[in-house]
């Protein structure tokens, strides 16, 4: 099998051109099979703002009413998404633009929950595997936004982690596929706000402990839990860590490496 990456980038990145330029130069460079799925919420909600749309998050994930709705899906299927495209075109990667509602890449239904009205919020059912192959057999890079679209033609915003994770998944049937969590912390730390104290290897038994003893900050506690769903699901490794030092997280020396090992 050949290598695939699934790599995410979000967090304070995409805000930072700077910074988002330099980390699509690294990933222009990645000569392995390769996918990009992108976020892209403060932004979003800088718009929003502007627009006099007001915004509510819980626990970190967007109520999307239908004015949010449009919103969201100009800003990451478009502005977002077009702009990552067009500079790695200029960096020598043939990048496709897409979102999941896209070739129906990816399917998914309005999220339904007990207690909370998330509005246009997508849960994610399928991903066309063998459609995203082919994109790459044609010498082609996808970029995706979390986008995604029900079987009746609504438009529905979707965490792009968690697009990430079930990209991973699926491609793992024809790729050796490691997903990358990149964002703007080194890693999985012990102290949150200390970026020196990254913790390098986080297995199930160690994972458990450090949960335990509570020194594990709450807003990672998700991307690890994804993350060994992941593996559970074929998916070879998953690295979480700082998006400029991508080529390092692709050869395994920086960042955290989550592993049944």
């Amino acid at each position: 099998m050949e290598d695939l990456f699934v790599i995410k980038i979000g967090g304070n990145i995409i805000d930072d051109d700077e910074k988002l330029s330099s980390f699509l130069r690294s990933f222009s460079s990645v000569r392995s099979h390769k996918i990009l799925v992108h976020g892209g919420g403060k932004l979003a909600t800088r718009i929003a703002g502007k627009l006099g749309v007001s915004q509510q998050l819980i626990e970190g994930r967007r109520i999307t009413d239908a004015e949010t709705l449009k919103i969201v899906t100009m800003v990451y299927a478009g502005l977002v998404n077009k702009n990552i495209v067009a500079q790695l075109q200029a960096k020598g990667c043939n990048a496709i633009g897409m979102c999941g509602a896209d070739a129906n890449i990816i399917s998914a239904h309005k999220r339904v929950h007990d207690t909370v009205e998330y509005g246009f919020v997508g849960d994610i059912d399928g991903v066309d595997a063998p459609r995203l192959r082919q994109f790459i057999k044609d010498g082609l890079t996808p970029v995706i936004a979390p986008i995604t679209s029900d079987k009746e033609g609504q438009l529905l915003n979707t965490n792009a982690d968690t697009i990430a994770q079930e990209i991973a998944k699926a491609m793992s049937s024809y790729y050796h596929v490691q997903l990358i969590y990149s964002f703007e912390k080194s890693g999985v730390l012990l102290d949150a706000s200390d970026d020196t104290t990254v913790i390098s290897l986080i297995n199930k038994k160690e994972y458990a402990a450090l949960k335990q003893e509570n020194k594990i900050f709450a807003g990672m506690v998700p991307k690890i839990d994804n993350a060994f769903i992941a593996l559970d699901s074929g998916v070879k490794k998953v690295i979480i860590g700082r998006a400029e030092e991508l080529d390092n997280l692709i050869n395994n020396s920086a960042g955290t490496i989550i592993t049944h090992e």
